[in-house]
């Protein structure tokens, strides 16, 4: 989330003591808050909105949804490349709002015209499809919004960060102080979008349902836009990524180089630029993927020029480059255990919401909880947990212990990898309840009340915490300085590795189910007609396999020499204060 500061008086501490702070980020939230109000009104509701609106059936339903977030999840990585090599932030936040804008009023556009969605189908079986006209302007639409929601999510924070001088100690707190107000708006915003917005689309219109948010998304435009004079705006300095595809060339380029020879070797190894200094630490030399040290060998002084920089710098790079490559490497591991977290914890968005709409959703005579107010749980779950941690666990340790304990990296994953086993199994058992009630009464919607849901629902929130959470903290925390904003678009990554994941694993179970004939496990309008449990199993049996790789094998790349710099560093600056 870092950039360095430029030499000129553009981006000069003078320039950020004129502008930016509080007063121009009060612009950024407001954009930031109308931008998520908007947006989670469209995603809470999206498979709802298709499988009632457009006739599709639960898979293809599921499919669409799950293309669309592996995209709205893996263009921040594209982004965040742009934003800091050629674009900047304030025209990424811009043309990202520009698009999210688009695509609501396309969506807006098919809700409201008729003839651009299929005729309504009360019962959800042998229904009209839509026809190619049809879906193109959904897919339009759900095009513009993933372009729109993959360029503002690496940015709008990134940006709001840039406001504030991190280098002292009052910059700091009111970063610190903006994040925390960033969460809170965002969960306002999140509760307007699945309760009044939500249920406005749901019984009400779902025309007018998505014009609110279409124009929420034009008001933070120009909600932005009105504090442009005062935002302070870094230059784009370049992207990390060409840095480490230089240490892989390098080192590819050096094969032939005897690392067991290291006390003859040479290493390029410059101290950091000192417009570096206030932004980069400097990273000792580690043990782990020795290969890759190859890229910052000397083999022959003609490499170096007068100064003491490499001639080509795609044959021969820093130690520090090297350094911030394996860190990313040390990560990676981890990382490859929280993705099938992901897989568990999508499916509260995608099946549970159908679940949802086949039980039984009323409450007293009159009232009908609409599906998509079931995203609540999950969000209430997360509120309540980090509240009795942070309020009752860490005060009561610190009376046991005179110092706060809170539970490690390691520790939190695999506590979300057991709730995400746990959470799959409940799903399908719950499935089996509400399946074997709508049989036995002959009905589509099951007489399960909806509130068998809950405890799935709420699992999913607790992945989000065990496994989410600490999955961010490791990619901003334990990269260098100058990963953070690839940090985290790479947890959005994760999250569109997941969602391709679910998609592979329904086109195997649909495949399997047309070659072994018998009740299909998944496919058709009807879930009654499925056995989504054993979809649910399948999954949880992923989980447990993924539980053995982390405790065999991932966990023990949170010892490795860069984490464990990390927390020295860390027990230094406690012991001195």
């Amino acid at each position: 989330m870092n950039e360095n500061l430029s030499s000129d008086s553009q981006d000069s501490f003078s320039t950020k003591k004129k502008k930016g702070g509080w007063k121009s980020v009060k612009y950024i939230l407001g954009n930031e808050t109308l931008e998520k109000l908007a947006s989670m009104s469209l995603i809470a509701n999206l498979i709802v909105y298709m499988h009632t609106q457009y006739n599709m059936e639960t898979t293809f339903s599921v499919e669409v949804f799950n293309i669309w977030s592996g995209f709205t999840n893996f263009l921040p990585l594209i982004a965040a490349y742009m934003a800091d090599a050629y674009i900047g932030k304030f025209k990424m936040v811009i043309f990202g709002s520009i698009a999210s804008f688009l695509g609501m009023a396309f969506m807006s556009l098919g809700s409201g015209v008729p003839s651009l969605r299929p005729p309504t189908c009360s019962t959800l079986s042998d229904c009209v499809k839509p026809t190619d006209t049809q879906l193109a302007i959904l897919y339009v639409a759900l095009g513009f919004f993933a372009i729109g929601s993959g360029s503002l999510r690496p940015c709008n924070i990134a940006f709001g960060a840039d406001q504030f001088d991190t280098k002292t100690e009052k910059g700091r707190a009111q970063l610190e102080s903006f994040c925390n107000w960033w969460y809170f708006l965002f969960t306002v915003a999140l509760l307007i979008a699945l309760t009044i917005v939500v249920y406005i689309q749901t019984n009400i219109s779902w025309f007018l349902g998505f014009i609110i948010p279409t124009v929420c998304f034009a008001f933070s435009l120009l909600v932005f836009l009105f504090g442009q004079s005062m935002y302070v705006k870094l230059k784009p300095k370049g992207s990390i990524l060409s840095d480490l595809l230089k240490v892989v060339i390098a080192a590819i380029r050096k094969h032939h180089v005897d690392m067991k020879k290291d006390s003859e070797l040479t290493f390029h190894d410059p101290p950091l630029a000192s417009t570096e200094e206030d932004v980069h630490v400097k990273l000792a030399h580690t043990n782990r993927f020795r290969f890759f040290d190859k890229a910052a060998v000397i083999t022959n002084q003609s490499e170096i020029d007068s100064n003491g920089k490499p001639i080509d710098n795609w044959r021969l790079c820093s130690l520090q480059q090297v350094e911030e490559l394996k860190s990313i490497l040390n990560t990676l591991p981890i990382w490859l255990a929280g993705i099938i977290c992901f897989l568990s914890m999508g499916q509260a968005n995608s099946f549970g919401i159908l679940q949802a709409l086949q039980t039984n959703k009323l409450i007293g005579k009159h009232f009908n909880i609409p599906p998509a107010w079931m995203g609540l749980v999950p969000m209430i779950a997360l509120s309540l947990w980090i509240l009795l941690y942070e309020k009752f666990y860490v005060p009561w340790t610190m009376k046991k212990t005179l110092k706060g304990k809170r539970l490690s990296i390691e520790q939190r994953f695999i506590i979300g990898i057991i709730f995400s086993i746990a959470c799959m199994v409940v799903s399908g058992l719950v499935e089996v309840r509400r399946r074997n009630d709508a049989l036995k009464n002959e009905t589509f919607e099951s007489p399960t009340t909806i509130w068998w849901l809950v405890p799935q629902f709420a699992l999913s929130g607790l992945i989000e915490v065990f496994a989410a959470i600490p999955m961010m903290e490791l990619l901003t925390s334990y990269w260098p300085e100058s990963m953070k904003t690839l940090g985290g678009a790479v947890f959005f990554l994760s999250l569109s590795i997941a969602s391709s994941l679910n998609n592979i694993l329904i086109k195997i179970i649909v495949a399997m189910n047309m070659r072994n004939g018998g009740a299909p496990w998944l496919g058709g309008n009807d879930l009654n007609k499925n056995r989504l449990e054993y979809y649910y199993y399948t999954i949880a049996a992923l989980g447990g396999l993924n539980l053995l790789y982390f405790l065999f094998f991932a966990r023990f790349f949170l010892c490795s020499e860069v984490l464990k710099r990390k927390s020295k560093s860390e027990a230094k600056d406690e012991e001195s204060s």
